[in-house]
């Protein structure tokens, strides 16, 4: 067996147990330089590109790319600092180790900090470095290569295979089987095991959206610069429900009811390559323009692929609008962590009749809140969406600290 430190699988978030070895950019017996990408690791829907700590050199991989271990296993043996002796690298520590005692048997190394993939192209083409190397090699266009990564990532392999193909082939109109892509077993294996072990149960209402919308009409007009859609006014006013019911800032972990101690809301977010739900953080106490601030980062993040484990980590809620798409009612599993998740339908309008059994034109939006009845129960379901409704209905409400 080579000689040399062992580079283990970090751990890149609270919760990651394991992580899936996406690819390697370099083999036994390359160098590299400090700060150079070594290889990809997959941890849920982040791909992780994690960097040298030093100079140094690639001895052996002990885990091939494909492979899904768990956090604390040796990856891979590689001499850091051009040492000849074996020698301990802190994860935080960024430079060569200095006067390490020498050792019989190596010891493992944490992988330092990794640097999750972006992207700052207009088309969000999203490809690991090797893989970019190797396309400016071969003049392959990384526009027409479809990634196996997560997000549509381009790997190495994905352009070997362009390479190899040389031209595009023609689509066949037979049935055709694949494997899933790294996102897509992680979302069908979180979501089955969301279903399975939650205790899901669905509470609806319908929500009087006249006011809501003459606000926010109102605040985007009297202020320049200011944009207030209707989730960031939904999210508000679930940051405030939060708030009046305890409860309802709970999570099931670990056999045990844990209290929340801030408010945060989760997201949704569609993106080109796939569903997030980033969290928007430490909402108690916030106005309405800094909640859409919040809210607006965390999305433009999300599309930029600039996310991290943490990201989505946390919270007892998340907020899924899905009125782009004409829908009255989405019922929806709850994210993994969670206790709740409110369905948001479109705005549409609808006769209703009023006091006098009149026919009026009203402006309506359809909400379903999906709870885990560990946590909640038939009332207090029912108390934290009525308490949801009511600052909807009552908005002038959430511009009140």
């Amino acid at each position: 067996m080579s000689n040399g430190t062992e580079l283990i699988m970090p751990k890149l978030g609270l919760t990651m147990t394991e992580g899936t070895i996406s690819e390697w950019l370099i083999a036994p017996g390359d160098s590299f330089k400090k700060n150079d990408v070594v290889l990809v690791v997959e941890t849920e829907k982040i791909a992780n590109e994690i960097e040298a700590p030093a100079d140094g050199i690639l001895n052996d991989i002990l885990v091939p790319a494909g492979k899904t271990v768990s956090v604390g296993v040796a990856l891979a043996k590689w001499d850091v600092g051009q040492v000849s002796s074996p020698q301990r690298v802190e994860p935080a520590d960024m430079k060569p180790a200095e006067k390490a005692e020498p050792s019989s048997t190596p010891h493992k190394t944490a992988a330092p900090a990794p640097k999750t993939s972006t992207n700052t192209n207009s088309a969000r083409i999203i490809a690991t470095p090797l893989a970019k190397r190797i396309a400016r090699q071969n003049d392959i266009d990384l526009s027409v290569v479809s990634g196996s990564g997560p997000r549509g990532r381009i790997k190495a392999e994905d352009v070997r295979r362009a390479v190899a193909e040389g031209k595009p082939q023609a689509v066949s109109a037979a049935n055709e089987r694949r494997s899933p892509t790294s996102y897509e077993a992680t979302v069908a294996r979180r979501l089955t095991e969301a279903k399975r072990d939650t205790p899901h149960f669905y509470l609806s209402t319908e929500v009087d959206a006249g006011r809501l919308l003459t606000l926010r009409k109102q605040l985007n007009d009297e202020n320049e610069g200011l944009k207030i859609s209707i989730n960031h006014l939904v999210i508000a006013a679930v940051a405030r429900a939060l708030a009046d019911n305890e409860k309802a800032n709970c999570v099931w972990q670990d056999g045990e009811i844990l209290a929340l101690g801030s408010i945060d809301v989760g997201v949704a977010v569609n993106t080109e390559n796939g569903l997030y739900a980033p969290l928007v953080r430490d909402l108690k106490g916030r106005g309405i323009a800094s909640i859409a601030a919040v809210a607006r980062t965390m999305v433009e993040k999300t599309r930029d692929g600039r996310l991290s484990s943490e990201d989505m980590t946390g919270g007892a809620t998340t907020v899924s609008n899905a009125g782009m798409f004409d829908v009255t009612y989405m019922s929806s599993i709850i994210n993994p962590g969670q206790s709740s998740i409110l369905g948001v339908g479109s705005i549409r309008e609808i006769f209703r009749p009023n006091k006098r059994g009149k026919p009026v034109l009203k402006q309506e939006m359809g909400l379903v809140l999906s709870c885990d009845h560990r946590i909640f129960d038939g009332v207090s379901g029912l108390a934290f969406l009525n308490s949801i409704k009511s600052y909807l209905e009552k908005p002038l409400r959430l511009l009140v600290n």
